[in-house]
Parts: C-alpha cells; sequence; structure tokens
C-alpha cells in the first residue's frame, strides 16, 4: 500500500493490517494516573481507561499512547520502572491490559506503549542484585558503576548534573556496610542508568518488545531515546567542557557527547527494528530524542525506529514566521529520512499550551512566570494569563496541526482546552523535579492533574475517591458533561476537525500559497482542500471556496485574528 494510502479509504481489516497506517495518524497521548479511576482509590487505572474507549472512538482518533504503566515507585511518575513486563498492581493487572487492548482494536483505534529503555528504578529486581553484588560484579555490569575520586573514594566520578537538579551520580553502601562505589542517573537517583553496552540489557529489551507485541502492542514510544549509549572513557568531560547542561546534545552535533545522541545508538535500534518486522503490519516506534536538528533523521530511519519527534512547534511562539520555517524544514527532513514528520504542542512534561498561547511571552519548553511559581494563583489566572486568548490562540494552532501531512500527537484533557494549573500547594506536589529544584522549576505536575469528566461530583468524574493530584474549582467548566454535545465547545471542535481529518487526508503533499500578510499562513493538500490561518489581531478576507471548520467563529467572510479555517 502507498504512503498516500488515507484511513478513510480502508475497511476495518484492511487498516489492521497496513503497514503505513502511523504515517498519518491522529494519537492521543493518556497518562493512565491522571485520565480514568475505576475504583476510586484516587489514582487512575486500565480499566478506567477501558471505560473510557466510546469516548476515545466519538473522539475520531486512529491511536493511544499510553504513558508508563508499570510497577513504579513513581519516583517520576512511572518512568522509574521496576519490572518492564507487567502492568502496575494500583492501576490493574495484565488481563486488564489485555482486555483493554482488545476494546481499543475492536474500536479500530491502535495502542502505543511507552518503553523506558535508558533507566530502571531503584527497586528493580536488578539493581537490587547489584548493590548485593561486590565491585566487578556481572550484576553491576549491567549498570554504570565507578568508584569515585579522592583519597577514600569520595568525591563522585565527574562533576555531571542530573537533568532534575542535583549530581547525575550517587554513591551506595557495599554489602560490608562501607562506602562503596557511585552509580549514574541522567535523572532522579531513583532511576540508574543502564549499561547498553552489556549484551545481556539488549537481549533482555528486545525480549521486552516481543512480550508487549504479542499481547497487541501496535507500536512503542522511545522515552529518551538518544541517551542509551554512553563513553565513559577516562578522563571524563567536565560539566564546563560539556556547556554546562545536562539536559540534551546542544553543541554536539556530531555525536561526540558522552551520553547524549551518540552514533552507536542506532545499531540498538537497527536490532528493534529486526524485531519490530517480525511481525504483520511490523511494529512502530517514534524516539522521544532532543537533538539537534540535523540529527533527527536517523532515529527515524526506516531501518531504525522509523519515525521521531519533532518538538520544535511545542517550542515556538505563536507566530507566522516561525511555524511557516518550522512546518518547511521538518518536512523536508520526513521526505528525506522517509519517515512522516510529527507534530504536538502539549505532553506530560510541558506546560499546556492553551496557557503558553496565553502568557505574554508564550511558547517554549519550560515557560513559568517570571517568580518560577506557575501561572494561576489561588484558583484564578495570574494578571499576566489572558486565558480566553490563550486558548483561542490553541485551538487554532491545533487546527493548523491537524490539516499538516504527517502524525499528530494529542494529550489528555486538550480536547477540552484545559489550562495548567499551576496553584498546587507544595505538600501535594509529585514532580521530582520541583523538589529538586525548588523555586527555579515548578514541575510538570500541573498539565498532570487528573481530567475533570462531570460538572461537580467527587474530582469532577475522574473517581469515587478523590485525585492524586489537587483539582482546581475551575476544571468544573472544562469538564467532558459540559462540553458534550455543546455547540463551539472545544470538545466538539476537537471531534469534528478529526472527523474532517480522516475524510480528507489522501496524500504527504503541502503546496504553500502566499496571502500577501506577514501574519497570515496559507497551504493547500491534496483534494483541493486548505488550511489558513490568521496569526494576527486584525481580521483579514477569506479567499475563495466552502468552509469546512474553523477554529473559532468568522465575521462573514473575514478571518478573525487568531483563528484557522478550513476550505474547500
Amino acid at each position: 500500500m502507498s504512503n498516500t494510502a488515507t484511513l478513510a479509504t480502508l475497511s476495518g481489516s484492511d487498516l489492521a493490517a497496513d503497514p503505513n497506517w502511523w504515517r498519518q495518524a491522529a494519537v492521543y497521548q493518556i497518562y493512565p494516573r491522571s485520565f480514568s479511576d475505576s475504583n476510586g482509590d484516587g489514582l487512575g487505572d486500565i480499566k478506567g481507561i477501558t471505560a473510557k474507549v466510546p469516548y476515545l472512538k466519538d473522539l475520531g482518533i486512529d491511536a493511544v499512547w499510553l504513558s508508563p504503566f508499570y510497577p513504579s515507585a513513581l519516583a517520576d511518575g512511572g518512568y522509574d520502572v521496576d519490572d518492564y513486563r507487567d502492568v502496575d498492581p494500583k492501576l490493574g493487572t495484565l488481563a486488564d491490559f489485555d482486555e483493554m487492548s482488545a476494546a481499543l482494536h475492536a474500536a479500530g483505534i491502535k495502542l502505543i506503549a511507552d518503553i523506558v529503555p535508558n533507566h530502571s528504578s531503584d527497586r528493580h529486581v536488578w539493581f537490587q542484585e547489584a548493590l548485593a553484588s561486590p565491585r566487578g560484579s556481572d550484576a553491576r555490569e549491567r549498570y554504570i558503576f565507578r568508584d569515585g575520586k579522592g583519597e577514600h573514594g569520595e568525591i563522585p566520578p565527574s562533576d555531571w548534573e542530573s537533568v532534575f537538579g542535583g549530581p547525575a551520580w550517587e554513591r551506595i553502601t557495599e554489602p560490608d556496610g562501607t562506602p562503596g562505589q557511585w552509580y549514574m542517573h541522567i535523572f532522579a537517583k531513583e532511576q540508574p542508568d543502564l549499561n547498553w553496552s552489556n549484551r545481556e540489557i539488549r537481549d533482555d529489551f528486545l525480549k521486552t518488545l516481543r512480550f508487549w507485541s504479542d499481547r497487541g502492542v501496535d507500536g512503542f514510544r522511545v522515552d529518551v531515546a538518544h541517551a542509551l549509549t554512553k563513553d565513559l572513557t577516562e578522563p571524563l568531560l567536565s560539566r564546563l567542557e560539556l556547556g554546562g547542561t545536562s539536559d540534551g546534545a546542544d553543541g554536539f552535533d556530531d555525536g561526540s557527547h558522552p551520553f547524549w545522541d551518540r552514533d552507536e545508538v542506532h545499531e540498538i535500534y537497527v536490532e528493534w527494528r529486526e524485531v519490530f518486522n517480525e511481525y504483520t503490519p511490523p511494529r512502530t516506534a517514534v524516539a522521544e530524542a532532543w537533538v539537534h536538528a540535523s540529527r533527527r533523521a536517523r532515529y527515524a530511519s526506516p531501518a531504525g525506529l522509523g519515525q521521531a519527534f519533532n518538538f520544535d512547534l511545542l517550542q515556538a511562539d505563536f507566530a507566522a514566521d516561525e511555524f511557516r520555517e518550522i512546518i518547511t524544514r521538518n518536512l523536508a527532513e520526513a521526505t528525506e529520512s522517509g519517515a512522516s514528520s510529527t507534530w504536538v504542542f502539549s505532553n506530560h512534561d510541558v506546560v499546556r499550551h492553551a496557557t503558553r498561547y496565553g502568557l505574554p511571552q508564550g511558547g517554549g519548553r519550560h515557560a513559568k512566570g517570571q517568580d518560577g511559581k506557575g501561572w494561576l494563583l489561588a484558583g484564578a489566572p495570574a494578571e499576566d494569563l489572558d486565558v480566553e486568548l490563550g486558548l483561542r490562540r490553541a485551538r487554532a494552532a491545533t487546527l493548523l496541526m491537524l490539516a499538516l501531512p504527517g502524525s499528530a500527537y494529542l494529550y489528555q484533557g486538550e480536547e477540552l482546552g484545559l489550562q495548567e494549573v499551576g496553584d498546587i500547594p507544595d505538600a501535594e506536589r509529585q514532580d521530582p523535579t520541583f523538589f529538586r529544584n525548588k523555586g527555579v522549576e515548578i514541575g510538570r505536575d500541573g498539565c498532570r492533574v487528573p481530567l475533570p469528566w462531570a460538572t461537580d461530583g467527587t474530582s469532577f468524574g475522574f473517581g469515587d475517591g478523590g485525585a492524586h493530584l489537587p483539582q482546581p474549582a475551575w476544571f468544573g467548566r472544562y469538564a467532558v458533561t459540559a462540553q458534550d454535545g455543546t455547540e463551539g465547545s472545544t470538545l466538539e471542535f476537537y471531534r469534528k476537525a478529526l472527523k474532517l481529518r480522516r475524510e480528507l487526508q489522501t496524500s504527504e503533499e503541502l503546496e504553500w500559497l502566499e496571502t500577501g500578510h506577514a501574519g497570515v499562513l496559507h497551504f493547500r493538500r491534496h483534494g483541493g482542500w486548505q488550511s489558513v490561518t490568521n496569526f494576527g489581531h486584525d481580521a483579514v478576507e477569506l479567499p475563495a471556496g466552502e468552509v469546512l471548520t474553523s477554529s473559532g467563529p468568522l465575521d462573514g467572510r473575514l478571518l478573525p485574528g487568531n483563528t484557522t479555517v478550513w476550505l474547500r
């Protein structure tokens, strides 16, 4: 089947076997612990997802990306994995997972599982065995252990910092009770980095890929895909020599960084691709790789993972020139790699885009208030946040994104127009970035607050026993029941746009059309349908054509500012 195949032209059986289903799929990210709680314990679970499959089907998505659901102490929201081939008992069982998978597939929805290969949790049986074993043992070789510097090994092997703040090395106590070696953790100390030069690690992850593929998982989102392989040849570079940052490979676009984006990481993904191709259709994968744009294509290679996130629009301001440059460049990169591009505005790690676009300097991965305290105070918008403008721009940006060739990634709650929750009390926060960088990083809890399904009641319909993160009073206005069937609501806007997208997407081509306005972007897709976005504040005249849908009300044949329209 050609790459121009569209989901709208495929029958159910054809869709199940289509190897290219992912190229232009609309993928909905579920953060399981905050989606729907079936048993009233305050934590979202697998059965809660199964119960909401009709909602997901009505929304019109093609696939669900399921954030980590594995056994975990939640030191990092489930990205500290105790067991890669099981379900967290607090979320359900493998039987519950199988039931969910079957329900999604019966609804015509694919399932993408998050996999976390850079690190395990410190509760993983391997790490516990390493702690109980001597220096140089096979158990310690599964991780990255090093002797410390100084007379008694009391100084870390390097001055590297973890992404979450503080040192990237943690000292252990040896089995005999003496101070011992140090282990590397790019993220939290509860997330020791695995040693991917160890053949046992590589083989075990191949087993994990088959385990979930055999259970019906259609693809994998690969967490921190650019960090697996490392070069710890002495002497280790200092943090200053690495550019002073621990959070990416900026300045290293040649594969020479000791632990970000090394060339040899792709040897791992060649082996993964061999496993993916054992299945019909082949399993898919998308890399989370914060790398230099010139190096992203290798992750998206058909011989490797096949697709890689581009976060460029997520980091951009709401500006026509930025959007056009990013779209043009990423479509060219996708053509070069043979992949399709990916588009995303919100996920579990960033401020919701309805809030970013309402800030004076909206956009950027870590946008926050000047005082580092967030955006919402005492349940009401802070003075520097324009909620109405933020939502208007978010809807316009989303409709533009849904018109682009490639995969569209949506984050749970954005279809409700949810704002970031910024007023969570310190004592109720969970994100390690907040505790390790207190007063500097507000953390990611604000986009992980459980969803509002009802306008009132315990936890706004999330569950019968409250919510694991506090929900603000204003959540009721955004609830599913408040928007379901309500003309002009954000939920109904998403439903209509996704339905039209499925009908209209027929190729991966895009043609820019000139508008005469610097703040207006206009492009045509195959079949003659068009998208026009007015990034400015003043209305402009609409081009000729039938209006299919718009992100906000139109003024006759005028396109208001901060609005997108689809025409035919």
